[in-house]
């Protein structure tokens, strides 16, 4: 069973670093330039980890 994933909103920076990682999950909103999940029950929890480890704010974490 995966685990659910979101992202800190007010926290994001825009960077696109988890798009780039992991397309299928995550997307970069051009009218926020924000970083969005487009698939919050999750994907590939290997890419998403490597998304979360390498957010530069720490804005990515898994829902429990």
């Amino acid at each position: 069973m995966s685990r659910g994933v979101y992202i800190d909103g007010i926290e994001c920076i825009g960077c696109g670093s988890c798009e780039e990682v992991c397309p299928e999950v995550f997307r970069l909103n051009d009218e926020t330039e924000k970083a969005e999940v487009i698939k919050p029950e999750g994907g590939p929890e290997k890419l998403i980890e490597e998304a979360i480890g390498i957010c530069p704010v720490e804005c990515i974490h898994w829902e429990e």
